[in-house]
C-alpha cells in the first residue's frame, strides 16, 4: 500500500491537469507548475526543498534540450524560407510513379520530421502534398496520411526534436543507437499507419480539397539552391555526426584525437550548431540572401518555438518533483515482483500523460521521471526504453491537443473525421511502433 499512495497522487494530478487545460482553458505551463506543487505537498515535500526542486527541474530540462530545440527550429525555418524543403519534396516525388507516390511522400515526412518541429513540418508539407495530389488526380487524404505519419513518428523518435532529446538525456541512451534502432522502429510503424491504414478507411475520396495558401514559387526561384543531395544532407548532419560518434566509439580508443573530435561533433548541441552554420551559408549567403535576412529567419523561428520551450520547462519541473518525491522508485518497487514488461509500462504511462497534457514532449519528459528507475530494476536496454516511451508520446490525441485542431481546421474535418484520420493514424503509429520495440527486445 505504501507504494501505491504516491502513485495515486500522481494520477490525481494528471486528472487535475486535464481539468485545468480542457475545462478551464488554463495555459499548459501554469497548469503543469500548479500540479507539480500539488504533488510535492501531497508527497510531504517541504517548501525549501520544493523551491530547489523547481529550479533544478526547469534548469536541468531547459539546459539539456532548450538550445537543441531552438537550433532545430532555426534549421527547419532556414530550409523552408529558401525553398530547400520544397526542393527535397519535389525531387523525391518526381522520381515516384503514381503507384509509389505514397511511399515517396512518406519518406519526405520522415525526413522533415527529423529536421523540423512538428508544427513547422506540418505547415510545410501539407500545401506541397495537396498540390501534388491535385496534379496526380489522387484524393489528397491518401497522401496526407502517409506524409503526416512520417512527420509525427520521426518527430517523436529522433533527436534533435525536444521529446527524444529529453529522453536520451534522462535514460542515458546512446544518440547514435537511437538513430539506428529508431529507423528500425519508425519505418515499419509509418508503413502501417501511412500505407496500410488508408486502405481500410472508407470515404477518404469524398473529402473536399481544402483551400490552402500556396508557396510563392516565383520568390523561391530567385534563390540559388544547391543540389538535392546537399539540401538533404544538411538537415541530416546531426544524425550523421551522432551515428558517426557511436560507430567510432566502438573502434577507436578513448582520448585519441579522432575519438574526442567525434565525441564533440556528435553531441546534440554542437551537431545542431554545425548544421545551422552550414545552413546559414548554403541556404543563406550562397543562395543570395543577406546575413540580416537569415537572422530574421532565425528570430522568427525562436519566437515561434518560445511557448513550447516554456511548457517543456514546466514539464521538467513536474518530472523533477516526481523524481525527488521518489514516485518512480515506488512504481519500480510495486512492479518489481510482477511480469509486467517495463517497455509496455513506459508506453502506457506516456500515453496517459499525453492524453492529459496534449503535449508529446511534455508527456515524454514527465514519463521519463517515472520510468527511469525501472532501468536498474529490470536491467532493460535504455535505448529500447527510450523508444517505447517515444512512441507512446505519439499516440491518438484528444481535443486538448494542438495537433488535433491543426488537422481538423486545416482540412475542415468534423470531429468524427478527425478521429478517423488523424486519431487512427497516431494510434496505429504508436501501437505498431511498440510492437517493433518489443520484437527488438527479444534480440537486444
Amino acid at each position: 500500500m505504501e507504494n501505491i499512495i504516491p502513485v495515486l497522487w500522481v494520477g490525481v494530478a494528471i486528472v487535475l491537469l486535464l481539468f485545468m487545460t480542457v475545462k478551464m482553458k488554463l495555459h499548459s505551463m501554469i497548469a503543469l507548475l500548479l500540479i507539480a506543487i500539488f504533488v510535492a505537498f501531497m508527497e510531504g515535500m517541504d517548501t525549501v526543498t520544493l523551491v530547489k526542486t523547481i529550479t533544478k527541474g526547469a534548469g536541468s530540462t531547459l539546459g539539456g534540450v532548450g538550445l537543441v530545440i531552438v537550433l532545430g527550429a532555426a534549421l527547419g525555418q532556414l530550409m523552408t524560407d529558401c525553398g530547400a524543403s520544397k526542393k527535397i519534396a519535389d525531387t523525391i516525388v518526381a522520381h515516384c510513379g503514381t503507384r509509389t507516390l505514397r511511399w515517396g511522400v512518406m519518406f519526405v515526412g520522415i525526413i522533415f520530421g527529423i529536421s523540423m518541429f512538428f508544427e513547422v513540418g506540418f505547415m510545410v508539407v501539407v500545401p506541397l502534398v495537396v498540390s501534388i495530389a491535385k496534379e496526380a488526380k489522387i484524393p489528397y487524404m491518401y497522401l496526407i496520411i502517409p506524409v503526416l505519419a512520417g512527420v509525427a513518428q520521426a518527430h517523436s523518435v529522433f533527436p534533435p526534436q525536444p521529446g527524444p532529446v529529453a529522453l536520451v538525456d534522462a535514460f542515458g541512451a546512446d544518440s547514435g543507437m537511437v538513430y539506428l534502432l529508431g529507423l528500425v522502429v519508425v519505418i515499419p510503424s509509418v508503413i502501417c499507419a501511412g500505407i496500410i491504414l488508408p486502405r481500410f478507411l472508407k470515404g477518404l475520396d469524398t473529402l473536399a480539397v481544402p483551400k490552402l495558401g500556396n508557396i510563392d514559387e516565383n520568390s523561391l526561384k530567385s534563390f540559388k539552391l544547391p543540389s538535392f543531395a546537399i539540401c538533404l544532407l544538411i538537415p541530416l548532419l546531426p544524425a550523421v555526426f551522432m551515428i558517426g560518434h557511436t560507430i567510432i566509439a566502438n573502434f577507436v580508443a578513448k582520448g585519441t584525437f579522432v575519438y574526442t573530435t567525434f565525441e564533440f561533433l556528435g553531441s546534440p548541441n554542437v551537431s545542431l550548431l554545425v548544421a545551422v552554420l552550414v545552413a546559414i551559408y548554403v541556404f543563406g549567403i550562397r543562395a543570395g540572401r543577406k546575413i540580416s535576412e537569415t537572422s530574421d529567419t532565425i528570430s522568427s523561428a525562436i519566437k515561434g518555438i518560445s511557448t513550447v520551450v516554456m511548457i517543456i520547462g514546466a514539464g521538467g519541473v513536474f518530472k523533477q518533483v516526481i523524481v525527488d518525491a521518489g514516485v518512480g522508485q515506488h512504481i519500480a518497487a510495486a512492479v518489481a515482483g510482477t511480469s509486467v514488461s517495463p517497455l509496455i509500462l513506459a508506453f502506457a504511462i506516456t500515453v496517459v500523460i499525453r492524453w492529459a497534457t496534449g503535449q508529446g514532449a511534455v508527456s515524454a519528459i514527465t514519463a521519463a521521471g517515472i520510468v527511469a528507475p525501472l532501468i536498474p530494476v529490470f536491467n532493460v536496454n535504455p535505448t529500447l526504453l527510450m523508444l517505447a516511451t517515444a512512441v507512446g508520446s505519439n499516440t491518438i490525441t484528444m481535443p486538448n491537443d494542438a495537433a488535433f485542431w491543426m488537422m481538423k481546421e486545416t482540412f475542415n474535418l468534423s470531429m468524427g473525421q478527425t478521429f478517423k484520420t488523424w486519431g487512427l493514424l497516431e494510434l496505429v503509429n504508436s501501437v505498431s511502433g511498440l510492437a517493433v520495440v518489443l520484437i527488438l527486445s527479444l534480440f537486444i
